[in-house]
């Protein structure tokens, strides 16, 4: 799959949950759990020692979803991701010794900024989705909404404080691509065995995009 289809498939879901998981053996489990609600992009951190492991059993299972890694820091975890077959890769935060290895990754790739000078030094070294985070401490909607005239050509996947309370206010902004959200799948959720409540969740998420 091209990097313009993975856009394409990330504009037309809205949401994506972020995923921390404990025991890579739900991982399916939690995946089909998701795509039951409509929901087909999934991030998985890399947060725990079962996150590569669980990207690893999600592909495998064939499902029909988009799965990404999160929490990508370092430039093994790049190698480590590419590896258990991510489709995409996502940093909280984009130091310039990570840009290298970023721009050769064969997917797509959204590195985290905080802030205008960060967005746009990602945006020129050739990435066109930048994750905002932590998109509430760092202004929120209001700092996506005035950053959209100074810079057209990005888009924004704002994470970190998102709930169903305040989705709806970056999903209106033309320069947001979807946003991220760990609501959707809770440990409670998980630890339960809740699928139905995850996929509940899903559907209501769907319903807000």
């Amino acid at each position: 799959m091209t990097q313009l289809d993975l856009k394409r498939r990330m504009k037309a879901c809205r949401i994506v949950p972020v995923i921390t998981i404990e025991d890579e053996a739900q991982a399916v489990d939690i995946a089909k759990a998701l795509i039951a609600g409509g929901v087909d992009v999934l991030e998985v951190t890399l947060r725990t020692a079962a996150g590569l492991p669980s990207i690893d059993n999600i592909k495998r299972a064939g499902l029909n979803c988009i799965i990404g890694a999160g929490t990508v820091t370092d430039l093994d975890d790049i190698a480590a991701c590419e590896k258990a077959g991510a489709d995409f890769l996502v940093t909280p935060a984009t130091p310039p010794h990570l840009f290298e290895g970023l721009l050769n990754f064969d997917g797509l790739v959204l590195p985290g900024a905080a802030t205008p000078t960060e967005a746009l030094t990602l945006y020129q070294t050739g990435f066109d989705i930048v994750k905002f985070f932590p998109a509430e401490p760092a202004g929120g909607a209001a700092m996506l909404k005035a950053l959209s005239a100074p810079l057209p050509g990005i888009r924004f996947m704002p994470t970190g404080g998102i709930s169903p309370s305040n989705a709806a206010d970056y999903l209106s902004l033309p320069n947001v691509v979807a946003v991220g959200g760990s609501w959707l799948c809770t440990q409670a959720d998980v630890e339960a065995g809740n699928w139905e409540g995850i996929t509940e969740k899903a559907r209501q998420a769907r319903q807000i995009a």
